[in-house]
């Protein structure tokens, strides 16, 4: 799983903040009276649903270190980075039932939230932190699930709480600036981030030192993830 519903809400709220008036309007069209934030966690849902499993590799991308995006490597299913282009092409053609549209539409608002959780793009060998079993204040906890959602929602902040908190960072040049980047970069600054994610200490208990260290990251993240999202939607749907 990535984010955990808070984090990825977050994203599709900002997301929806920042999108144009016409790209509202249209996509308002494809979800209804669905907003972004509401469909973010979709991807996750149909986890349940046998008819969706050609997705459950869908959530993650894998990296080894030094070096770049491989897609002979990755899962034969498709992979998250992989999928997210597919995505982003798929919706800029007029060829999409309604049905495909608003699925596809709800796909790319979680994926480009998967890419920017740090530990999504994975070096292969624990399972994006999976297999790095910690303590989190002392309760049974592995590296994933504590970027999740377990830093998260340490905070006692709703969505649109942390959405607000977080957006008034988002000025026109930052704004401007997160968005030319193109997803290559994505794949590049999660990895960079490997060195303080898996700085952890040997006893493998973690808490306030840690989420004191590395809390301003996930922040980081979910803003960055819901500008861009915001930026791929205008370019699709504007």
């Amino acid at each position: 799983f990535a984010w955990g519903q808070i984090g990825h809400r977050v994203i599709g709220q900002i997301a929806e903040w920042h999108l144009s008036k016409k790209a509202a309007k249209n996509i308002e069209k494809v979800l209804g009276p669905n907003s972004l934030a509401m469909v973010s966690t979709w991807m996750d849902e149909i986890r349940s649903d046998d008819a969706y499993d050609y997705t459950n590799t869908w959530h993650w991308v894998t990296i080894p270190d030094d070096t770049k995006y491989n897609p002979d490597i990755q899962e034969e299913a498709g992979d998250a980075y992989g999928m997210t282009l597919e995505m982003i092409a798929a919706l800029k053609t007029d060829t999409l039932t309604q049905q495909e549209e608003e699925e596809y539409l709800k796909m790319l608002v979680h994926l480009v939230g998967d890419i920017h959780q740090p530990l999504h793009v994975g070096t292969g060998e624990d399972r994006g932190g999976n297999d790095v079993k910690v303590e989190w204040f002392g309760r049974s906890s592995n590296l994933h699930r504590v970027w999740d959602s377990e830093m998260i929602d340490g905070k006692q902040l709703s969505y649109m709480e942390l959405a607000q908190h977080l957006n008034r960072r988002a000025t026109d040049r930052v704004v401007e600036q997160w968005q030319s980047g193109r997803p290559e970069q994505w794949l590049d600054e999660a990895m960079g981030m490997r060195p303080e994610v898996y700085d952890i200490p040997e006893d493998k208990r973690l808490g306030y030192q840690y989420s004191y260290k590395n809390y301003p990251s996930v922040e980081d993240r979910l803003l960055i993830a819901g500008v861009r999202l915001a930026g791929i939607l205008n370019e699709i749907y504007g």
